[in-house]
C-alpha cells in the first residue's frame, strides 16, 4: 500500500495482472507477494473509484443542478456557510457523492440532514503544491470529496428517508448553543462530545498544538478509549449490583459488550468519521481479543487492528493520525504490560507520558513540522483532567436535552471547568516557545524510529545510548547542501506571492502569501513548513513589498514558527537604493512607498545579481511605476529572471518594462483558475514575443530555479516533478 502511495500514477492493468501471475506459482515466497499484490490491488481499487468519481477539468466552473442531503454538519466563518452535500444521483452517474460547498451568504442556514435542490458552480479539487507544505488535494481524496462548489440559488425540499444519527448531532449542537450562548469554551465542548471543531478559533488551535493537548480536544483514539473505559467499570458494576445477571453471563463479559456498544454509539455521535472509525475498531478488536481471552500478546491484536484498518480504507495508510495512533497504543501496551514497569502509579504515569513524548515525536515532527517539549508534563495533569470531564460533559449534556432544568448545571459545571482549563493553557503557551520547529526528511525519520527503539529496549542490550546520537538527525532539515550562490523559490500560494531566495549562507524571504480570517494561511501550512524542510529554522532577513493582504497575510505564522533576525518593509522601512552583499550576490532596493505613490506602486521592488543569473521582484507595481524604473534604470532593469508584477495583471507588464527587463524565464504567482484570471492572455503574449519561457505556480506548483549537485542550470515546478496520482496534472 505505501508502494503505491509513493507512486506518480496508478499501475495499468496489464501491470497488476503480470504482478499477480507469481502468487499462482508454486514458490517458497508466494505467500508474501501474494499479500503484497494484494495490497496493490486494494489500493489501486479503491483509489481508481475515488479519482472517477472527481469533477472532470473540462467541466470546471460549469453549474449543475442537483438534490441531495446536507452531509455533515455546517461551518460557519465571517464570510461563508461551508457543508458536506451528499448529491441524490446513482453510483454511476457522472456525479461525485460528496462535495464541499461554500454558501456565501450571510443570511443563509441549513442544518445536518436537511435535504436541499441547489444550482451549484462546481469545480475541479485543485490545491497549492510545495516541497513540504500542506496538500490540500491529497486531504480532499482520503476526505472522498470530489469536487467543491458555490451556491448559486437554492431550495429547500422535504426528504425521502431520514438521517437520524446527523439529525441528533445537530440537536446537541443546537442544544449547546442554546445553553451556552457566547460562552467561550462552548467551542470546546461541542468538540469534546459532538466531534463539532468548527468554531473553533486558529488562535485556540495554537495553544493546544504549542502545549500538545490536541489530541484530548479531537475526538479520536484516546476519547474514545477513555468513554469505553468508563462503561466498562460503570456495567461491571451495575451488572455485579443483580446477582442473577451474573450467574448467565460474568459481570466483566457483560461489562465488555457494553463498553464496546457505548463506544460505538459514541463513535455515531461523534460524526463516525475516519479518525473515529479507526479509532472504535481498534477498540473492537482489542475487546474481542479479551472475550476471547487471546489478548496476552498484544503485537498480534495491533497487527490484526493494522489489518483490517487497513483492508477496509486503504488509503489510510497516508493518514498522520493512524500512525500516531497505532504508535500511541504499542507504547502504552509496552509500558502497561511490564516492559518498562515502575513502582507507583505516579511513577508509572510519568514514564508512560515520557515514553509516549519521545516515541512520537519524530512522527509529530514529521508530519506536523513542530512537537511540543512542555506535552508530557502537560498532559500528566491533562489527561487526568479530561478523564473525569469527557464523561461529566457528555452525560450532561445528554441530561440537557432530555431535561433542561436538571441538564443545565451539569453542562455549565463542565463549561466552567473547561474553561478555567483553556486559560491555564493560554497561559502557558504565553511564555516561553513551547513549539520545537524541525521538519525531518523520510530518512531522518527512519533513523530516528531506531533510536526510539534503542532508549527503551530492556536494560541488558548495548549501545541504548545511541539512541540519543540517532535523534539528532530529526532536528537538521532535509534540505540537504545550501546553493553553491542562488537559488530561487516561488511557492505556489495560490492568488498572492512568497519567494525564497538563498544563497551559501543567507536566507531571504520575500513576502509571505495570503491569510484569511479563521481559514488559509499560507505563513503556516505553506511557507513555514518549507522552509523548515529546508533545514532554516532562521531567516536573514524578511522583506515585504507591501501590505496587501496576499503578500502580507502569512507573516504572523512565519515569525512564530521561524526565527527572523531583521525585516523590511515592517520594522523598517523599504528605502529605495538600499544595498548589500551576501556570499558574492548583491542585493538592491529600486523602489519603495513615497508621498503619492499608491500601496501597489510604492510596493518595495527589489533586484538580484549573482554571477550565474539576475532577479527581479517587482511585487505589485503598476504601469506608473513601470515607466519609472524604466526611465531611472534602463538597461540595468535587464534581468533572467523576472517575477511578473501584479501576478500578471493588464495595469502591469508594459510593453516598455518587458523590452527593457527582457527576461529568459519568466514566473507569474497566480492561483489556478482564479476569478482575476491572472496572468491576463495579453501579458503572456507579451512576454511569449520575446521569447520567455514561461511557469504559472497555480499550475506547476512551486517553481525552483538554481544550480543541482552537478552544477547544471535547472529551472522547473514541483507538480511535474513529485505529484503524486491523486494530484491534479500540471494544466491550465
Amino acid at each position: 500500500m505505501i508502494a503505491v502511495h509513493l507512486c506518480a500514477g496508478l499501475p495499468s492493468a496489464p501491470v497488476l495482472a503480470a504482478a499477480c501471475l507469481p502468487a499462482l506459482a508454486p514458490w517458497r515466497g508466494r505467500a508474501l507477494w501474494a499479500a503484497t499484490v494484494l495490497g496493490v490491488l486494494l489500493t489501486v481499487w479503491r483509489a481508481q473509484g475515488l479519482l472517477d468519481e472527481r469533477w472532470p477539468v473540462e467541466a470546471h466552473g460549469s453549474d449543475r443542478v442537483l438534490e441531495g442531503r446536507i452531509a455533515g454538519l455546517p461551518e460557519r466563518d465571517a464570510q461563508s456557510l461551508r457543508f458536506l452535500f451528499a448529491p441524490d444521483a446513482p453510483r454511476n452517474a457522472a456525479v461525485p457523492r460528496r462535495i464541499r460547498v461554500a454558501w456565501y451568504d450571510k443570511g443563509a442556514a441549513v442544518r445536518g440532514g436537511e435535504c436541499w435542490r441547489f444550482t451549484l458552480r462546481l469545480r475541479t479539487p485543485h490545491g497549492s503544491l510545495n516541497p513540504g507544505g500542506f496538500d490540500y488535494e491529497g486531504w480532499m481524496f482520503r476526505s472522498r470529496i470530489g469536487a467543491t462548489a458555490t451556491v448559486r440559488e437554492a431550495v429547500r425540499r422535504d426528504c425521502a428517508s431520514r438521517d437520524r444519527v446527523l439529525e441528533w448531532r445537530q440537536v446537541l449542537v443546537d442544544a449547546i448553543a442554546r445553553a451556552l450562548p457566547k460562552h467561550p469554551a462552548a467551542p470546546v465542548l461541542a468538540a469534546l462530545t459532538v466531534g463539532d471543531e468548527s468554531t473553533i478559533t486558529s488562535e485556540d488551535w495554537e495553544v493546544f498544538r504549542a502545549t500538545g493537548t490536541s489530541h484530548l480536544v479531537a475526538i479520536s483514539g484516546f476519547n474514545i478509549a477513555l468513554v469505553a473505559g468508563v462503561a466498562f467499570f460503570l456495567c461491571r458494576w451495575l451488572w455485579s449490583a443483580w446477582p442473577p445477571l451474573c450467574l448467565r453471563l460474568p459481570a466483566q463479559r457483560a461489562a465488555l459488550l457494553g463498553s464496546a456498544a457505548i463506544a460505538g454509539l459514541y463513535a455515531l455521535l461523534a460524526g463516525f468519521d475516519a479518525p473515529v472509525q479507526r479509532a472504535v475498531l481498534m477498540l473492537w478488536i482489542v475487546l474481542a481479543a479479551l472475550w476471547t481471552h487471546r489478548a496476552s500478546r498484544p503485537s498480534r491484536v495491533l497487527a490484526l487492528a493494522w489489518l483490517a484498518i487497513l483492508v477496509l480504507d486503504p488509503l489510510a495508510i497516508a493518514s498522520p493520525g493512524l500512525w500516531l495512533s497505532f504508535g500511541a497504543v504499542a507504547a502504552i501496551f509496552y509500558v502497561s504490560l511490564g516492559r518498562l514497569r515502575a513502582p507507583g502509579f505516579w511513577h508509572g504515569a510519568v514514564t508512560l507520558q515520557w515514553l509516549l513524548a519521545v516515541a512520537l515525536a519524530p512522527l509529530t515532527l514529521f508530519f506536523f513540522q513542530g512537537a511540543s517539549w512542555a506535552a508530557p508534563l502537560v498532559n500528566l495533569l491533562a489527561v487526568p483532567f479530561f478523564t473525569l470531564l469527557t464523561p461529566w460533559a457528555l452525560g450532561g449534556l445528554l441530561l440537557y436535552v432530555a431535561w433542561p432544568a436538571a441538564g443545565l448545571p451539569v453542562l455549565e459545571s463542565a463549561a466552567f471547568m473547561l474553561e478555567l482549563f483553556r486559560r491555564a493553557l493560554a497561559w502557558l503557551a504565553s511564555g516561553p516557545e513551547l513549539l520545537v520547529p524541525a521538519a525531518p526528511s523520510f530518512a531522518a525519520l527512519l533513523v530516528a524510529l531506531v533510536g526510539v527503539a534503542l532508549l527503551f529496549a530492556p536494560r541488558g542490550l548495548p549501545l541504548r545510548a545511541l539512541g540519543l546520537v540517532c535523534l539528532v538527525p530529526l532536528f537538521a532539515g532535509g534540505g540537504g547542501a545550501p546553493p553553491p550562490r542562488l537559488s530561487v523559490t516561488a511557492l505556489d500560494v495560490g492568488q498572492g506571492l512568497a519567494v525564497v531566495l538563498r544563497t551559501s549562507h543567507h536566507a531571504l524571504l520575500y513576502d509571505a502569501g495570503p491569510a484569511f480570517d479563521e481559514g488559509f494561511d499560507a505563513g503556516a501550512s505553506i511557507v513555514a513548513p518549507y522552509l523548515l524542510r529546508e533545514g532554516l529554522r532562521d531567516l536573514d532577513l524578511l522583506l515585504l513589498s507591501h501590505g496587501d493582504r496576499d503578500h502580507s497575510g502569512g507573516v504572523a505564522a512565519v515569525r512564530r514558527k521561524v526565527h527572523v533576525h531583521a525585516e523590511i518593509g515592517t520594522a523598517s522601512p523599504c528605502l529605495e537604493g538600499t544595498r548589500w552583499n551576501w556570499d558574492g550576490v548583491s542585493f538592491e532596493i529600486l523602489n519603495g512607498p513615497a508621498p503619492g505613490r499608491s500601496d501597489n506602486d510604492g510596493g518595495c521592488v527589489l533586484q538580484v545579481r549573482s554571477p550565474e543569473f539576475s532577479v527581479l521582484l517587482p511585487a505589485d507595481v503598476e504601469a506608473a511605476t513601470e515607466a519609472r524604473l524604466v526611465s531611472r534604470y534602463g538597461e540595468r532593469l535587464r534581468s533572467d529572471l523576472l517575477l511578473t508584477p501584479h501576478h500578471g495583471s493588464k495595469t502591469s507588464s508594459t510593453p516598455e518594462f518587458v523590452a527593457a527587463v527582457r527576461p529568459k524565464w519568466v514566473i507569474h504567482s497566480a492561483g489556478w483558475r482564479h476569478h482575476f484570471h491572472h496572468p491576463r492572455p495579453e501579458v503572456v503574449a507579451r512576454y511569449a514575443g520575446i521569447g520567455a519561457v514561461q511557469f504559472t505556480t497555480g499550475v506547476e506548483g512551486a517553481v525552483e530555479v538554481g544550480r543541482d549537485d552537478d552544477g547544471e542550470f535547472r529551472i522547473g515546478g514541483y507538480r511535474r516533478e513529485a505529484a503524486k496520482f491523486w494530484n491534479a496534472a500540471p494544466e491550465p
